[in-house]
């Protein structure tokens, strides 16, 4: 029972320093597409389950993440504070998990004479707080979006402690293979959940080097016939992990999430990547300023001071861990390792706008929080040893309860950033007031609470700093229109596809104000073009479908309103706007059943609200 005692503490900090998540909402960056307005995960059924191990769903692949949030929604309906508490329970296990990892670490590193040795539980202990309450993981268990952090993390977790179990006090044969196996298993669970965990067979060969010291430094001697072994062990784990990675890029490419060479060069990717491995050990070492989005600047160079010093950082850390290798192995093995995790999401492989996020931290720094429990192991065990330089074990509960409560504070301040959309987009502009997305995202919110002129200034904003982003002209360009404002938003609308040819709305848009206008071809003309490129697109069914009734070419109107129903059965408005066609046509038999289906909708809407 005593064994339980600290990782029941760590867990139990974990859940208090994170409650204000319970009170939080679900916000506008990603959290709407994937949850809100989204059908297709809710429950557990077989569609459900179809669509969560074949989707792609915003990009990334992961069937058991889409699975936990489906279990959500079976027990808490749309209530964020369900959701929100589950990925708090999984963060604090993986706390729990952590602990008992750092322990298997710490004794094959330091050599720890027994298990049950209260300095390693101790250093062990806060380590595991280190992780658990850093500031730096809110992003992973604050929004709902990102549950897929802390589940392939718990995995990640018990992938790396099954391996240690396998390779420590030199097991049986047959307990060997068990361990060896499960951790093939869990490394699958991992991929299952987030895709990032595809570097896992790197991260074992450096837990081979330190401090299992199953492997030597120099790799020329990995082939040996004393070291081949070693290394066909890895090979299922690269057969598994390949087909995964081959799976993260195709959803990334078929979400248009990819950035092209040409407008982010290999110079500019070898930059972020330099600046990235040397932000993340900052920040964990100083978690000051911190913000849910570090947007990529537009003139983004090396050449950039601090993207520069970033990048010198890391070639001088780089040298000099290396040049102690022999006699530290542990800081060049913790530094590789943060390196190789972070490796997917450095920029080599651009996706998204940002330069650097804090849920990338997640894994990645984990061997910082283990270096600080080794630091604190070995000065605390000379200590009682009376042997040089210590630290006493008194005033190391002292340091370590005071960093922890500090923590402890600031993750629960940064909790509530995520409070709402409001709060989050402010919160990044607070940061950083030249961030496009920052005043994309912050416009897009207030103009759908109706405070157009605020979400105006927004938009524009955004544009002064990003003028190609043909989404803020799209959105300024509707504000115009509702404002009436015309000249302005066809202005708006034709930058758009200006910057992209295939932009849909944006025709959508034009031929929603010739229709208003009254210029009925010329909406036509429109529409069709934007459905050519969206042939899915429900509404722009249903603005052709009005546009031609408004002509009287009925029988055109009624065809693009059965695509329209046919496209989102469950869409009352467009069951009504069908009826309505028919009733002209003059078929009301047919009317009269499209009518019943929408008010059978309605009805049903308003029950599952109610519950």
């Amino acid at each position: 029972m005593a064994r339980w005692l600290v990782p029941a503490a760590v867990a139990l900090a974990t859940f208090a320093s994170f409650l204000p998540v319970l009170s939080n909402g679900f916000v506008e960056w990603d959290d709407y597409e994937n949850l809100t307005s989204n059908p297709d995960y809710r429950g557990l059924g077989w569609n459900q389950l179809r669509w969560m191990f074949t989707t792609f769903h915003m990009g990334p692949y992961q069937p058991l993440s889409w699975l936990t949030l489906g279990l959500d929604y079976l027990l808490w309906g749309m209530n964020p504070t369900g959701y929100h508490l589950t990925s708090l329970l999984i963060h604090a296990a993986n706390g729990v998990v952590f602990y008992f990892l750092c322990r298997r670490l710490l004794i094959a590193a330091l050599s720890v004479g027994s298990e049950k040795s209260w300095l390693l539980s101790f250093s062990s202990g806060v380590a595991a707080l280190l992780f658990a309450l850093h500031p730096l993981r809110v992003e992973s268990v604050a929004w709902a979006t990102e549950r897929r952090d802390v589940l392939s993390g718990w995995f990640f977790l018990c992938t790396v402690y099954c391996y240690l179990r396998a390779n420590l006090n030199q097991p049986g044969d047959g307990r060997r293979r068990l361990w060896i196996g499960s951790t093939l298993v869990f490394s699958v669970l991992s991929l299952l959940s987030k895709a990032i965990t595809m570097t896992l067979p790197l991260v074992l060969l450096i837990l081979d080097i330190y401090p299992l010291r199953r492997l030597p430094w120099n790799p020329r001697q990995w082939f040996l016939p004393e070291a081949r072994g070693i290394l066909r062990e890895k090979i299922p784990f690269v057969i598994v992990a390949l087909p995964f990675g081959l799976l993260a890029l195709h959803g990334q490419r078929q979400a248009a999430a990819l950035t092209t060479l040409e407008s982010f060069d290999l110079s500019a990717r070898f930059a972020q990547a330099l600046f990235g491995a040397s932000f993340y050990l900052w920040k964990t070492l100083v978690p000051a300023r911190l913000s849910p989005l570090y947007e990529i600047p537009p003139d983004f160079s090396l050449w950039h001071p601090w993207i520069l010093a970033g990048a010198a950082t890391t070639v001088i850390i780089s040298l000099f861990l290396f040049s102690l290798r022999d006699r530290w192995p542990g800081g060049l093995a913790c530094w590789l390792y943060s390196i190789v995790v972070l490796a997917p999401v450095l920029g080599v492989i651009k996706i998204g706008p940002q330069l650097v996020a804090e849920r990338y931290s997640y894994l990645s720094c984990l061997s910082w929080a283990v270096l600080a429990g080794g630091v604190l192991l070995h000065f605390t065990g000379r200590s009682v040893r009376d042997e040089g330089m210590t630290i006493s074990p008194g005033s190391a509960l002292i340091v370590a309860g005071s960093i922890s409560v500090m923590l402890a504070t600031l993750t629960w301040q940064q909790t509530m950033v995520w409070r709402d959309t409001e709060t989050l987009w402010s919160h990044v502009l607070k940061r950083d007031p030249k961030s496009s997305m920052g005043h994309y995202n912050l416009g897009k919110f207030l103009a759908a609470q109706g405070k157009h002129t605020e979400a105006i200034t927004h938009y524009r904003q955004a544009l002064s700093i990003r003028p190609g982003d043909a989404d803020a002209h799209n959105n300024l360009g509707l504000l115009l229109a509702i404002r009436e404002e015309t000249d302005g938003a066809l202005e708006e609308f034709h930058k758009a596809l200006a910057i992209n040819p295939n932009y849909a709305r944006a025709y959508f848009n034009i031929g929603r104000v010739f229709a208003r206008q009254g210029q009925l071809e010329k909406a036509v003309e429109k529409f069709q073009q934007a459905l050519r490129l969206r042939p899915d697109e429900i509404e722009i069914h249903l603005g052709l479908g009005s546009v031609l009734a408004r002509q009287g070419r009925l029988a055109a109107a009624t065809a693009q309103f059965r695509e329209a129903v046919k496209l989102e059965p469950g869409f009352a408005d467009a069951h009504v706007a069908l009826a309505r066609s028919l009733e002209a046509e003059g078929k009301k038999d047919e009317a009269v059943m499209q009518y019943q289906e929408a008010l059978h909708l309605l009805k049903s809407q308003k029950r599952t609200s109610r519950e």
